[in-house]
């Protein structure tokens, strides 16, 4: 039983003989012990399950760097590595603030972060303009 499923924006993925399953704020190691505990209910006796994540959602940065937009993203990524791939900063850009706005159980906020802050799939990071 394997195969590349997809897993949507609401952290839902379908997965053959065991339906429609939720993986939202889940680690693999957990997606997997929910797949096992699924199985072993009058399928196999003793399944074994392995995930890999074949891609991330993008990351995206705006503001004052040279090539803003959406990258793909890399697992250990802090928002210096972030603004790097964006190019680095322009010649406006406050060096000393970074926010991101990240995805979670509430409302989206934006959030003052550090250069070393860790970046997550779907993170929205905003340079700000400095003031003269």
């Amino acid at each position: 039983l394997s195969g590349e499923f997809d897993i949507d924006g609401s952290g839902a993925f379908s997965v053959p003989l065991i339906g429609q399953l939720d993986a939202f704020q889940l680690t693999v190691p957990e997606v997997e012990e929910v797949i096992v505990a699924k199985l072993k209910q009058g399928y196999l006796v003793d399944p074994r399950v392995s995930i890999e994540v074949m891609n991330y959602r993008p990351f995206y940065i705006v503001g004052e760097v040279k090539e803003g937009g959406e990258f793909p993203f890399v697992s250990g990524m802090h928002a210096v590595k972030a603004i790097a791939i964006a190019g680095g900063y322009t010649y406006r850009a406050n060096t000393q603030r970074v926010y991101i706005t990240r995805k979670g159980t509430a409302d989206e906020i934006e959030m003052p972060a550090s250069q070393g802050t860790a970046i997550f799939p779907g993170d929205v990071i905003r340079i700000p303009e400095r003031y003269f």
